[in-house]
C-alpha cells in the first residue's frame, strides 16, 4: 500500500512538459509561527524569502499575517493579509499588497499510512502605482506519508494550482497561471519546531511566450506555540 500511494502521488505531481520553456534556479527559505489563542482562535505569521539565478539574487520576502478560527477539529477558516515587496538583483522593484482568504482542511483523509490534507485559498492583489484589483483562487492538497508507523520524520507531498479569475496590467492570464509540485521530508528538530526540506518545481503557464519552470531548493522552520 505504501509503494502505490507513492507511485501514484508522484504521478499526479509530475509537471508537465513543455517543448518550449525558460528554465531558472531558485531558493526559498520560510520561517512560520502558529499561536493557539484560545480553543478557537489561532495567529499565524510566515515569512518567506526568494532568491533566483536569473533575477541575480532575491527578488521577493512575501510576509503573511492571518488569523484563523477553527470551525471543527479538521476545519478553520482564515483572513488576513499579504506585504509582498518585489526585487530585481536585490534592489526594490514594486510593492505589491494582498487579502487573504482560505479555508484548511487537515488531515481530512487517510489512504494507507498517509494522510490528506487540502487548503482552498482566495486572494486580492494590489500594486502600489498600477490600477487595477487581481482575483486569484489557488487549491492545495498535501500528502503526509510516515516513514514509521507513529513516527513524525515523513515524505511530504503537496500540489498547488494558480488560477487567475480576472486581468489586469500585472496579471496577464485569465485561468490557470502556473502550478507548484513539491516533494520534501518534514522531521521535529526542537520542541514545537519542525524543519522541511525539499524540492519544489514551479511551472509557469504564459500565453504568447515560452513557459517557466523554476527548480526550487525549498527550506522551511515552522514553530507552534
Amino acid at each position: 500500500m505504501r509503494r502505490t500511494c507513492l507511485c501514484l502521488l508522484l504521478s499526479l505531481l509530475a509537471a508537465p512538459t513543455a517543448a518550449h520553456a525558460t528554465e531558472d534556479e531558485q531558493l526559498w527559505t520560510t520561517a512560520s509561527a502558529t499561536v493557539k489563542l484560545s480553543d478557537h482562535w489561532r495567529l499565524s505569521q510566515e515569512v518567506v524569502a526568494r532568491f533566483s539565478d536569473d533575477r541575480d539574487g532575491l527578488y521577493e520576502i512575501e510576509s503573511n499575517t492571518l488569523l484563523g478560527y477553527k470551525l471543527s477539529k479538521a476545519v478553520t477558516i482564515w483572513a488576513g493579509y499579504t506585504h509582498d515587496p518585489q526585487y530585481a538583483a536585490g534592489d526594490f522593484t514594486v510593492m505589491e499588497h494582498r487579502g487573504r482568504q482560505q479555508i484548511t482542511f487537515d488531515n481530512i483523509a487517510k489512504i494507507g499510512p498517509a494522510t490528506l490534507s487540502a487548503r482552498m485559498r482566495m486572494e486580492e492583489r494590489w500594486r502600489e502605482g498600477v490600477d487595477g484589483t487581481a482575483w486569484r483562487l489557488r487549491p492545495y492538497v498535501k500528502l503526509v506519508m510516515p516513514f514509521r508507523e507513529g513516527g513524525k520524520t515523513a515524505l511530504v507531498l503537496s500540489h498547488e494550482s494558480f488560477f487567475d479569475l480576472n486581468k489586469t496590467n500585472f496579471q496577464r492570464v485569465q485561468g490557470e497561471e502556473r502550478m507548484r509540485n513539491l516533494i520534501a521530508i518534514t522531521t521535529p528538530v526542537a520542541k514545537n519546531v519542525n524543519a522541511e526540506i525539499g524540492y519544489l518545481h514551479q511551472h509557469g503557464f504564459r500565453p504568447n511566450a515560452d513557459d517557466s519552470n523554476d527548480n526550487v531548493a525549498s527550506f522551511s522552520l515552522s514553530f507552534s506555540f
